[in-house]
C-alpha cells in the first residue's frame, strides 16, 4: 500500500484541529473517555498543536490517490511522556485516520511505515503513549507488536507507554 507523509504547515492548523473533533467524536459514539477535550480544545492543546505544525512534525497522510485518510505526529524525543531517553526512538503522537478509511488496515501499515523510516535513521524503538481508559486502542497496539513498558499520569489521565523494538 502507498502513503505519502506531507509536512503540514501553518495554514493547515484548523483543519489538524477539525481532524481531532472529528476524531473526538467518533470515539464519544463508542462510550470512551478518550481524547474528549479536542471537541473544544483548552488554549494549552492548541498551542501544543502550534508547536508541532513549527517544529515539523505533524504529516498529512496520503493514499495512492492522493486523498487525504488521515495525520500523525512524530517526534525525534518525548519528554512530556518519557522523559530524556538513552536510546534513540522516533515517537509517534496523534494518529488520526478518518472515519471513512477505517477498517481497511491502515493504522497497521502507518505505524509499519514509520518504523521502517525511524530503522533506517538508526532508531532502536518505535514509541507511543495510549490513554489507558480506552482499553481497545491499547490492545490494538499490543497486536501491533507494541509492548507496555510503562506508564505516565498527567492532569487528564494515566498514559500506556508502549515501545516496538526495531530489529
Amino acid at each position: 500500500m502507498h502513503l505519502t507523509f506531507t509536512p503540514i504547515t501553518k495554514k493547515d492548523q484548523e483543519e489538524v484541529i477539525s481532524m481531532f473533533q472529528a476524531a473526538a467524536r467518533k470515539i464519544n459514539k463508542l462510550n470512551i473517555d478518550h481524547w474528549q477535550y479536542w471537541k473544544n480544545p483548552p488554549s494549552a492543546k492548541l498551542k501544543w498543536v502550534k508547536d508541532g505544525i513549527d517544529n515539523k512534525e505533524y504529516y498529512f497522510i496520503e493514499n495512492a490517490d492522493q486523498q487525504v485518510i488521515g495525520m500523525v505526529r512524530i517526534l525525534e524525543e518525548d519528554l512530556m511522556y518519557w522523559g530524556e531517553q538513552v536510546e534513540k526512538a522516533k515517537y509517534v503522537h496523534s494518529l488520526v485516520v478518518k472515519e471513512e478509511f477505517n477498517g481497511q488496515g491502515l493504522g497497521k501499515e502507518i505505524l509499519q511505515q514509520i518504523a521502517q523510516q525511524a530503522k533506517a535513521e538508526d532508531c532502536k524503538y518505535l514509541r507511543l503513549d495510549a490513554d489507558s481508559k480506552n482499553p481497545k486502542l491499547c490492545s490494538y497496539y499490543e497486536k501491533q507488536g507494541f509492548q507496555k513498558v510503562g506508564t505516565k499520569e498527567l492532569p487528564i489521565s494515566v498514559y500506556n507507554l508502549y515501545q516496538k523494538e526495531l530489529i
